[in-house]
């Protein structure tokens, strides 16, 4: 989700078509290919080409499999107006992939028992209680506000069904009562930033709909209650440390500001614009009093992997255990409740179902238009293109880096998925 105070920037843009001819796919399009190798050239060129077409400023990728790095590859330029390229070691904005990190910290808390997932949120958050859900307007125009059928439920906060608005689109009289209360205001603590959310209508009864929204902050919040200790701080001490994740946090120190990408803004007809550092680092320029759950994280290539190897590891990683394997398995896992027919935007990430705090694929690929992609994988994206996914199937951990919005527009996510799941079946070799 794009922080509402970028979205001005992006209000000149419409969708500009871009097409690849590699494929991924067997020839009848009926699902993802097995997996014999990773070919480094074959990602070479699908990354590489577009930095040449003059698609991207600048792209970088790793690849694990098996349990060992199987690709890395960065082609084009971290800073264009410093004409310096990316590297490994760049530090990007991964906006909504700090959702599945905030999904982790929540989760190592259900494990201490701390939480049911069909625990009423307001058990542990007051100021849900009494909250109405929108129903229209009445005669004189004036909203009506109804009660729930039932409470918001700590397992709608995960699955992004518990009814909350979020503060991109319009969303009708909702829409303007969520941007009055500001709740994600830098100057906000977590604290205040759910009681403010709390103070506006659902848009939607909980567990009927599927709608991103700022959930993910009011799971950063449950944290802290739960915990007792701040957001940020329980992120460094229970995952970032022990996964030695050096490079990934809110706020950006002094001596990083080298290795730190600038962030583009892509015209209709493909011109990417800097955005200036003061406003793209707006949140991590300096300590706030926000650390949002669902975004506002800068990492690197190789912090990241670590974070996505724990995962494909069933929770641990070189030692440190974060999660149990049957709680990496129940985030892995779809989620949606029968009932949420309405799933906004998600079917276009595939044929997928939704975990806690990402994505799940449910089916295959159903053409070659579809990303390449392997069932019972789990992976989500951030605003400024990046994207991760893991694959138990073919023990795959993949994370991809750009920066630019909006989100989309070149089709770099299936360029490199496809290069990943190419299958050549004429000359396809044993895995080691």
């Amino acid at each position: 989700m794009i922080h509402p105070r970028l979205t001005a920037l992006l209000s000149v843009l419409i969708l500009a078509a871009a097409s690849l001819p590699a494929t991924a796919l067997p020839p009848d399009g009926s699902g993802a290919a097995d997996v014999a190798r990773i070919e480094p050239q074959r990602i070479d060129e699908a990354l590489g080409g577009l930095v040449d077409a003059g698609s991207l400023v600048g792209v970088s990728a790793l690849v694990w499999q098996d349990g060992r790095e199987a690709y890395f590859g960065s082609f084009g330029l971290a800073d264009r107006e410093a004409g310096r390229p990316i590297a490994r070691d760049t530090i990007v904005q991964i906006f909504s992939m700090t959702k599945p990190v905030t999904g982790v910290a929540l989760m190592q808390l259900y494990e201490q028992g701390k939480f049911q997932l069909d625990d009423p949120l307001a058990k542990y958050l007051p100021e849900f209680a009494d909250v109405r859900v929108h129903a229209g307007t009445d005669v004189k125009g004036q909203p009506l506000l109804v009660a729930p059928p039932r409470p918001i439920l700590v397992r709608d906060l995960l699955r992004h069904t518990a009814g909350f608005v979020g503060g991109n689109g319009d969303s009708g009289p909702v829409g303007l009562l969520y941007r009055q209360a500001d709740p994600e205001n830098f100057g906000n603590t977590l604290e205040e930033m759910s009681r403010r959310l709390a103070t506006v209508p659902l848009l939607y009864a909980p567990g009927t709909r599927w709608l991103y929204s700022p959930a993910v902050d009011v799971q950063a919040r449950l944290v802290e209650v739960l915990s007792g200790q701040p957001f940020d701080r329980y992120l460094q001490r229970r995952v970032f440390d022990p996964l030695k994740m050096k490079d990934t946090r809110y706020t950006i120190r002094a001596g990083d500001w080298p290795r730190v990408a600038a962030l583009y803004l892509r015209s209709d007809d493909g011109v990417m614009t800097r955005i200036p550092d003061a406003e793209a680092y707006k949140l991590n320029a300096r300590e706030t009093a926000l650390k949002p759950g669902s975004w506002g994280l800068t990492s690197t290539l190789d912090d990241y992997m670590r974070f996505a190897r724990m995962l494909g590891n069933g929770g641990e990683l070189d030692g440190a255990r974060l999660l149990k394997p049957a709680t990496v398995r129940l985030m892995a896992s779809d989620a949606l409740p029968a009932a949420a027919t309405d799933t906004s935007w998600l079917p276009g990430k595939g044929q997928v179902g939704f975990g806690i705090d990402f994505a799940v694929r449910i089916a295959p690929p159903k053409n070659a238009a579809e990303a390449s992609g392997e069932v019972g994988e789990f992976f989500w994206d951030g605003a400024a293109n990046t994207l991760f996914w893991v694959d138990p199937t073919n023990d795959i951990a993949a994370v991809l880096f750009a920066q630019w919005l909006p989100f989309g527009k070149v089709p770099l996510h299936k360029a490199f998925r496809d290069a990943v799941y190419y299958h050549d079946t004429s000359a396809a070799a044993p895995r080691e």
